[in-house]
C-alpha cells in the first residue's frame, strides 16, 4: 500500500496543498503547531473518516471555511486508487474513484493505516472508552461488516437506553417494547464480540513475538478481553445470544434503576500482562512504551495478514518518546516494507541510516517545501 500524492483543501492550517511521493519514508520537519500533525492526520482520517484527535468533524475544516477535502491517489497491490473524502458541517462524502459510497463502511477499508503518537500510551494505559475505540477502529479497517454491526449496535442501543429511562421516570410501562431490543441489541452484541475476540486473540500472537523480541525473551506479553457479559469465544452464536438474553433479564431491574445499560460491547475492555503482572498499573513506564511498540507493530502484521498487504504507518513525533533501542527495532521493522510518515521537530537525533535516505518536507505555518 502506497500513498502516491496527498492534496488538502481547508483542512485545519492548510488552505491548500498538493504534495507527491516517490519514496518509503517522507520526513516532516518543523516546530511545533506549524502543521505537522495536521498532515499526518488527514492521511488518517481519509482511511477511517475520522480523527484520532476529535471526534468534532468541524475542527477539520479551516474555520472560515464550509467544508474540508482530502484526495490521495493510493497504490494497491491490485492497482491504483483514487480516494477523496469531503468534510462539512452536515456530514461526510465519501468518493473511491469518483463513485460516492452510500455507506461509510463501504469506504472504510480502501487505505490503511496504523498510527502511532505519543498518547497512544493511553492504550496501555489510558481508560476503557479508549482501548474500546482502539478495538473498533482496527477492526473496522479489515472488516465492513464490523462498522456495519457496530452502527446498528450504537443505534439499538440508544434506543434501549431511551426505554430504560422511561421506564425509571414511569413514562412507560412497555416491557414487551424492551424485550424487542433486548433480542435486537443481544444479536448484534454477539456478532460484535465474536469479531472482538478473534482480534484479541491475532493481535497477542503477533505482539507475545515482538514484545518477547525487543526484550531479549525477558518478557513475556499477553492480552485478555476483558468481558462485561457471560459470552465466551466457545459458545455457538445461538448459545451466545441465550446468554446476553438471560444477562439483560437478569440486571433488568438494575437497569431500569440507573437508566443505562450495564452489559454488553460498549462496556467491555481489554488488558494487558507482562509475566502475568497487570502493565496498565503496575507496569514501570518502560514496560507501558515496550507493550505499546509491540500493540503497534502487532498491528501492522495483524493487517498484513488480513488484507494481503501492509497498511501505511504514521508515526507522530513518536521517534523522540523511543530510546535507541526501540527506534531501531520499529525502523529496522519497517524498511523496504511499509511506507512511512514520520513527524519531527528535527532530524539531529534521527540517526538511523532508513531515515537519512527519506524525503524531507518542511512545514511552516501550514505551507510545505519539499527536498530530496
Amino acid at each position: 500500500m502506497f500513498l502516491k500524492n496527498l492534496s488538502l483543501t481547508n483542512y485545519r492550517n492548510y488552505d491548500t496543498m498538493s504534495l507527491s511521493f516517490d519514496g518509503p519514508i517522507q520526513l516532516f520537519i518543523g516546530n511545533n503547531a506549524q502543521g505537522k500533525t495536521n498532515a499526518l492526520e488527514s492521511i488518517y482520517v481519509l482511511a477511517l473518516a475520522k480523527s484520532h484527535r476529535t471526534p468534532r468533524d468541524k475542527e477539520l475544516i479551516s474555520w472560515d471555511a464550509d467544508y474540508a477535502t482530502i484526495r490521495s491517489d493510493v497504490l494497491r497491490r491490485y492497482g491504483s486508487v483514487r480516494l477523496e473524502l469531503q468534510l462539512t458541517t452536515k456530514g461526510k462524502r465519501a468518493k473511491i474513484n469518483g463513485m460516492e459510497q452510500q455507506k461509510l463502511s463501504a469506504y472504510v477499508g480502501a487505505l490503511n493505516v496504523v498510527m502511532f503518537a505519543p498518547e497512544d500510551l493511553s492504550i496501555v494505559k489510558g481508560a476503557p472508552a479508549q482501548r474500546r475505540r482502539f478495538i473498533d477502529m482496527e477492526i473496522g479497517q479489515v472488516s465492513p461488516t464490523y462498522l456495519y454491526y457496530l452502527s446498528n449496535y450504537n443505534k439499538v442501543l440508544a434506543q434501549r437506553n431511551q426505554l430504560l429511562k422511561d421506564l425509571a421516570m414511569k413514562k412507560s410501562n412497555s416491557l414487551e417494547m424492551l424485550a424487542i431490543w433486548n433480542t435486537q441489541l443481544a444479536d448484534l452484541a454477539v456478532k460484535l464480540l465474536r469479531k472482538r475476540f478473534e482480534f484479541i486473540r491475532k493481535l497477542e500472537t503477533w505482539a507475545q513475538e515482538i514484545h518477547t523480541g525487543i526484550t531479549d525473551g525477558r518478557e513475556r506479553l499477553s492480552l485478555h478481553y476483558v468481558n462485561s457479559s457471560p459470552v465466551t469465544e466457545e459458545m455457538t452464536i445461538d448459545q451466545a445470544v441465550d446468554k446476553m438474553l438471560a444477562a439483560y433479564e437478569e440486571v433488568r431491574d438494575r437497569e431500569i434503576m440507573r437508566g443505562s445499560t450495564l452489559i454488553g460491547p460498549h462496556r467491555d475492555d481489554f488488558s494487558l500482562k507482562v509475566n502475568n503482572m497487570d502493565v496498565q498499573t503496575y507496569g514501570s513506564q518502560g514496560q507501558q512504551r515496550t507493550s505499546a511498540l509491540s500493540i503497534k507493530l502487532a498491528e501492522i502484521e495483524l493487517i498484513k495478514e488480513e488484507v494481503g498487504e501492509y497498511p501505511v504507518l504514521l508515526l507522530d513525533d513518536v521517534l523522540s518518546e523511543l530510546d535507541e533501542h526501540r527506534q531501531t527495532l520499529l525502523l529496522e521493522t519497517i524498511q523496504d516494507r511499509v511506507q512511512t510518515f514520520v513527524s519531527t521537530t528535527g532530524v539531529e537525533g534521527l540517526k538511523h541510516q532508513v531515515l537519512q535516505q527519506a524525503s524531507r518536507f518542511y512545514v511552516r505555518e501550514g505551507k510545505i517545501s519539499g527536498e530530496r
